[in-house]
């Protein structure tokens, strides 16, 4: 039996709230089909066209990890209320990372949605982001809340700003854990996610994420009392070719 979810934060409850409001009595396109072998089964997509009922938890995972939709947009809309929710209660189970979800809004196109369709999805993605950068007892770990969001966006702006506002002991805690879990792909150059939408650069979202930690996680990171070695891979990502590789504190990375 899965526990009872925790109660959302204010603003978060206020923009799940937020979609419920804005996506109620939304369906898949009429026309809309999927391979039964592959998919699932005719019952399962009459679903999707009947608005505000609750999917169970395989037919909602289906469905937002579906690449083949003629109109994804249009699934995306169907589910995102119970989406969101399943998202913050950590309970989306992607295959490989949470990155994945990001995929599904990417597909969708969302910011292309009427303002209010546009505005209730960027308000989800940032309330979720500051909670989990300030919440002790949040339920996704923040890096994976920032990943999702970057590939949700395909952008780094406005979650990196979000951090420079959260400058608390927990939010610079959750950078530390970032930091550690991010420095050996940025030390071997690479992105340390598979970006998953073609019009997602990633080496650009490599070096702008390179270039914001090196302007204001070493000072974070010091300042919190970061393991010393931690701090000197960080610092690290400012040198290139001989100059990292002979350094006295390179870890030996291949």
């Amino acid at each position: 039996m899965q526990p009872a979810p925790r109660p959302a934060g204010p603003r978060l409850g206020a923009a799940l709230e937020k979609l419920s409001v804005t996506f109620r009595g939304m369906t898949a396109h009429p026309d809309e089909h999927n391979c039964e072998c592959h998919w699932g089964s005719s019952e399962g997509l009459a679903l999707l066209k009947t608005p505000d009922v609750e999917l169970e938890p395989d037919l909602l995972r289906r469905s937002w990890q579906a690449i083949d939709w003629t109109d994804h947009a249009a699934v995306l809309r169907r589910i995102l209320p119970q989406f969101a929710a399943v998202l913050v209660a950590g309970r989306a189970e992607p295959l490989f990372g949470l990155e994945e979800a990001g995929y599904s809004f990417a597909r969708g196109c969302w910011q292309q949605w009427p303002d209010e369709q546009a505005d209730s999805v960027r308000e989800f993605l940032h309330a979720w982001w500051v909670q989990s950068l300030t919440d002790p007892d949040a339920v996704v770990p923040a890096h994976e809340v920032f990943v999702m969001c970057a590939e949700a966006s395909g952008t780094l702006g406005p979650w990196l700003a979000d951090w420079e506002e959260q400058t608390g002991y927990l939010s610079d805690r959750r950078l530390a854990e970032a930091a550690a879990e991010w420095e050996s792909e940025l030390l071997g150059e690479r992105l340390p996610w598979n970006v998953g939408w073609y019009e997602h650069d990633e080496e650009e979202l490599r070096s702008e994420l390179v270039a914001w930690l090196l302007r204001h996680a070493a000072i974070r990171l010091r300042e919190w009392g970061a393991p010393a070695d931690l701090q000197h891979r960080i610092r690290l990502l400012g040198l290139s070719g001989v100059d990292r590789w002979t350094d006295p504190h390179w870890p030996g990375y291949r």
